[in-house]
């Protein structure tokens, strides 16, 4: 028996395909890429896959989503890479595909809760009211005279008061605790417009209608009408001036 070269040996039925159809194309189907789960340690379809675009790191999705699913839980908005010296972050937007619609909206909402936490804050400061104002520019933090959106009422954001009419945050400041109610700064307003004086011992608004600079307090405290000052003999002098 002689053996010929395959090269030279062609059966009938392959002769006649290739004839027909040109060359004979294989048929093999190809397996899928499949890597390891840096996690579970389980093989996976590469599509199974979630690779973190800063890191060389790559985990399943099932992996991946109890991992972000526990960081959330744990009140941790950024989710760390996994991985052994993994020091990237995985965020919403990148990791939003592939996460459960529920997971997504539970992430949504910690970020949101961690903002609104670090952005500053003030209170209405009527107690019948006491609605939560946010900071949202640093006009916001200047403002003084402020409107209350939920009572429509006026405040000072500065002082965290009901607005102190007719005196500004530093004049107010110099104010004694016992003297910083509205009735004590609307009196004041008052005062100013009428341009009374305040005795400087005992408190009290005087106001002269007639008469000399020189008064005495029912307290028997003599000052000066025109400084406020306490009563002396400088003031008889023709250089002191009037108001």
């Amino acid at each position: 028996m002689i053996l010929l070269p395959s090269n030279d040996f062609e059966c009938a039925e392959c002769s006649s395909l290739s004839s027909s159809s040109g060359p004979v194309k294989s048929k093999i189907k190809k397996e899928p890429l499949q890597v390891i789960c840096e996690i579970c340690a389980e093989t996976k379809r590469i599509t199974e896959m979630i690779k973190n675009q800063t890191c060389r790191h790559s985990y399943c999705s099932d992996c991946m989503t109890k991992h972000v699913a526990t960081k959330i839980q744990d009140i941790t908005t950024a989710v760390p890479c996994p991985g052994l010296g993994g020091r990237s972050v995985f965020d919403l937007e990148g990791c939003r595909p592939w996460l459960p619609k529920d997971l997504v909206e539970r992430w949504d909402k910690a970020l949101c809760e961690d903002l609104f936490l670090q952005v500053p804050k003030f209170y209405c400061p009527f107690k019948d009211c006491s609605a939560m104002m946010l900071v949202e520019n640093e006009e916001d933090q200047q403002a003084r005279e402020t409107e209350c959106p939920v009572c429509h009422r006026m405040f000072c954001a500065r002082c965290s008061i009901p607005w102190h009419i007719g005196i500004n945050c530093k004049e107010y400041q110099k104010q004694k605790e016992n003297e910083r109610q509205r009735e004590d700064l609307l009196m004041r307003k008052l005062s100013k417009e009428k341009r009374w004086r305040r005795c400087p011992k005992c408190k009290i608004y005087v106001e002269k209608i007639s008469g000399c600079v020189h008064i005495t307090c029912r307290c028997k405290y003599e000052f000066c009408y025109d400084c406020g000052q306490q009563w002396c003999f400088a003031h008889t002098h023709p250089s002191h001036g009037r108001n």
